[in-house]
């Protein structure tokens, strides 16, 4: 069964909390230590394979700019399946981003994750 519900940051895996709050300061090293070997991310249609992959793309991802980054809400989709939802406030094209980082956990670490732009 599906839950949808808003959760506070506290209440998602700690895996989530720990890469995302990893990721917000652009530690590609400790965010890399929470995906599996053949983690697969997806960001603005471009696919990256495998920790190696996924640590070069965490590491150089949106470097060109400088912009805040806000968690604006978290849902439980089930067991293995959790959103977080950011505002990116910044020097990129349009200066604000409302995303969704869609993470698949399997056997306690982030297998997938895909970075999509929220729904209005």
């Amino acid at each position: 069964m599906t839950q949808h519900t808003d959760l506070p940051s506290d209440l998602l895996p700690t895996t989530v909390r720990e890469f995302f709050a990893a990721h917000v300061v652009r530690d590609a090293d400790a965010a890399s230590s929470f995906l599996t070997e053949d983690a697969v991310v997806v960001d603005q249609d471009e696919t990256f394979r495998g920790r190696e992959e996924v640590h070069a793309f965490l590491r150089d991802a949106g470097s060109e700019f400088t912009y805040t980054t806000e968690q604006v809400g978290a849902r439980r989709v089930d067991d293995a399946h959790w959103v977080v939802t950011v505002r990116l406030e910044g020097t990129f094209p349009g200066g604000i981003a409302e995303l969704d980082y869609r993470f698949a956990l399997r056997d306690g670490l982030i297998a997938e994750l895909v970075i999509a732009n929220h729904p209005a």
